[in-house]
């Protein structure tokens, strides 16, 4: 039995067996339909109230029979698919009813997306064809197709083009253009967001949504939203919403879509089925910007641990049921396959990487052992991303790291040398840049980086302060340092960006904390009064004090080079003196052996 594609429902059985009918019809070769089909075709969409569609091979059979509103036909998927520069091979030729024949914006997306030979539109009114008109790819200019319209035609005007000619002529040109242009290499993405209640403003999140597509490499042709209490089980969205998307995606020629908030495993392939399109959320699209963005071996294998964990649950399947290999009721059969092979290669793949990150995490801990023993002190910078920590980085140390207007620019950590005003130095480390909504699998992935905030002796959380919903992204900023468990570290706020400070909060702000500072790190603005600040911070999170150490508890000493600086040791005859400056949380270890003297700073 043929299939009769689009909307069907509610379609009475005699309109059913008359559309299969319309799959008998053949068509000339080299000519663009039958009169006798533009007839058939008529006569139903009167009586349907319907659009109807027709797909034709260039060897005259209809292909598919499409059914759709008054609005716009679902239009199947094409076969034949070629080159850039070749047409489908097929042609679409559709009704409308009313009487109007002039091509939609839709038809016109269409006959782009899927490179039809042409795309005609039929006036129908009172069962009878009113006009056509027809459109068919003109070229291609600034990597995109262009499109000419022709008609409105008479039915026997229509018939008369030659189809043959018009084909080999197309070809001809795009052949010619598509050896300068590149029309398949970009992907075009349409925005989706949910509003909800106590989050970003919808808007603010998908322009920010935007930037990270950007950064990705896609097109952007448009984005929409819809406001819902909490996100559908099923589809993330609503069903209309869903068939709302449908058509926009189409005339926009969208070819992928992204959505502004993680999916399930069961909405993503829910999507992909109804919109016929590769479906992304954030958390892969964040995932795709750090694998383009790693370039450090221990780099690479965070982000490949991060896109395992996120992909194993979305291979396709049985779930559980395939898991169940050691025996009895409901597991004999023909042994894995190849679905539970690629879940386990990837779990296997996972733990491969989970010792290698390991191994770094613990080379870390040394670095930062003899970091302590050579009695540097360390500052870490956090921050939103394209928050301009890296162009900090780049103004106090002359790093040289690469820092762009663009969203996570910069992804492995750097550390660098730099002196404060009273000749100390300690190292300053440029950390990964923080975003609303990131993905629990990069801070688990990355927390062998991350955790050189947690060891730091003081955090520099670097603010954009031109930015309208600076205030949003402090939030974001502190929300993953809570995860991190480093939001009660020593923290500077530092307002970067602030070449002409015009906003009233920030300089509210500056002038009741003491513990910030507005700067540029483009022009150097400010960085005088930034460095005085961090060295007048860190000499108040350490105290110096004098510990008597026993002689029969020498055992401790080495502890105490663990946790701070030791500045002298004196053997007495009642034990060891030692004065060391260390956090006071450190100290309170070893309060037993004090001598009640805390030492002030100079």
């Amino acid at each position: 039995m043929a299939d009769i594609y689009g909307e069907t429902e509610g379609l009475k059985k005699s309109y059913i067996v008359r559309l299969e009918a319309i799959y008998e019809q053949q068509v000339p070769f080299g000519q663009t339909i039958t009169e006798e089909l533009t007839n058939v075709l008529a006569g139903l969409t009167e009586d349907i109230k319907r659009e109807i569609a027709v797909y034709i091979n260039r060897r005259g059979q209809i292909t598919h029979v499409a059914v759709g509103d008054t609005r716009t036909v679902s239009l199947p998927d094409t076969e034949g698919r070629r080159g850039s520069s070749r047409l489908c091979g097929i042609r679409c030729i559709h009704t409308h009813p009313g009487g109007d024949s002039q091509l939609s914006n839709l038809d016109i997306a269409s006959l782009k997306e899927l490179r039809f030979d042409l795309m005609a539109a039929i006036g129908v009114a009172d069962g009878s064809v009113t006009q056509i008109s027809f459109g068919f790819i003109g070229g291609i200019q600034n990597n995109d197709y262009t499109v000419q319209t022709v008609g409105p035609l008479t039915v026997a005007d229509f018939l008369q083009i030659d189809l043959v000619y018009l084909t080999a002529e197309i070809e001809r040109q795009l052949d010619d253009q598509t050896k300068d242009a590149d029309i398949t290499s970009v992907e075009r993405a349409l925005l989706v967001g949910v509003e909800r209640k106590g989050a970003w403003e919808v808007t603010d999140s998908l322009q920010e949504l935007k930037q990270l597509a950007e950064t990705a490499g896609a097109q952007v042709t448009g984005m929409t939203w819809q406001k819902r209490d909490k996100p559908d089980a099923a589809l993330f969205i609503g069903k209309g919403k869903v068939e709302e998307i449908n058509t926009l995606r189409q005339a926009q020629r969208a070819n992928v879509i992204i959505f502004d908030d993680e999916l399930s495993p069961a909405q993503q392939r829910n999507l992909e089925q109804e919109l016929g399109c590769k479906i992304v959320d954030r958390t892969a699209l964040i995932l795709d910007i750090f694998a383009q963005r790693a370039r450090s071996h221990e780099g690479k294998l965070q982000v490949e641990l991060a896109q395992l964990r996120y992909n194993l649950p979305r291979l396709g399947g049985q779930g559980l049921v395939l898991s169940r290999l050691g025996g009895g009721i409901g597991t004999r059969g023909p042994g894995e396959t190849k679905l539970e092979v690629d879940r386990r290669r990837i779990r296997s793949r996972i733990s491969d990487i989970d010792r290698e990150i390991e191994s770094i995490r613990n080379q870390r801990i040394l670095q930062r052992k003899r970091r302590l023993n050579s009695r540097i002190l360390t500052v870490a910078l956090v921050g939103y991303t394209n928050a301009g920590k890296s162009t900090l980085l780049n103004a106090l140390t002359s790093a040289g790291v690469l820092a762009e207007d663009k969203l996570f620019a910069t992804l492995d950590p750097t550390t660098r040398r730099i002196t404060l005003p009273n000749s100390q130095e300690v190292l300053l480390t440029d950390t990964v840049g923080f975003i609303q909504k990131l993905p629990h699998q990069l801070i688990a992935a990355f927390r062998a980086t991350l955790e050189e905030v947690l060891e730091a002796d003081l955090v520099l959380h670097i603010v954009d302060g031109s930015h309208l919903r600076y205030q949003e992204q402090i939030k974001a900023v502190y929300d993953v340092l809570k995860k991190l468990g480093a939001d009660s570290k020593t923290i500077i706020t530092v307002y970067n960006k602030m070449d002409n400070p015009t906003n009233p909060e920030i300089a509210e702000r500056l002038a009741s904390q003491s513990d910030s500072v507005a700067i540029s790190a483009l022009s150097g603005q400010g960085l005088d009064k930034l460095l005085e600040l961090i060295q007048f911070t860190l000499r108040q999170t350490k105290v110096d004090i004098e510990l008597v150490i026993p002689y029969n508890d020498t055992g401790i000493i080495s502890q105490l080079y663990d946790i701070g600086e030791v500045l002298s040791t004196e053997y007495r005859d009642n034990g060891i003196y030692i004065t060391i400056s260390a956090a006071p949380e450190m100290i309170a270890r070893f309060s037993c052996y004090t001598t009640g003297d805390e030492l002030v700073h100079d």
